[in-house]
């Protein structure tokens, strides 16, 4: 029987897909804004209503998700996240019903 070659380098894993990232704003309570970014939007925002998520909106809960936009990164999403805070609540308003 002849004999099969042995590769050199062993066999890598498939490469997960690459996750998806929201860019998300909830309404607090005391009707401020937070927003954020992260690649499981349900279990964020559950995570905010448990007061286990950011620190701001610990004391400032129940949370509402107001709107959340998908990025095909997290680096999009980080920028989108930058853009949107460097908005006045006026222009945050405007954003969020379009």
């Amino acid at each position: 029987m002849p004999r099969t070659k042995k590769s050199a380098t062993p066999a890598r894993p498939p490469v997960p897909a690459a996750k998806s990232w929201y860019l998300y704003v909830l309404r607090c309570r005391d009707d401020s804004l937070y927003c954020g970014i992260t690649n499981d939007l349900e279990r964020r925002v559950t995570q905010h209503n448990a007061g286990k998520a950011a620190r701001y909106t610990r004391g400032r809960g129940p949370v509402v998700l107001l709107r959340s936009w998908l990025h095909e990164s997290k680096s999009a999403a980080l920028k989108a996240e930058i853009a949107f805070k460097k908005l006045s609540r006026a222009a945050k308003g405007q954003s969020l019903v379009a």
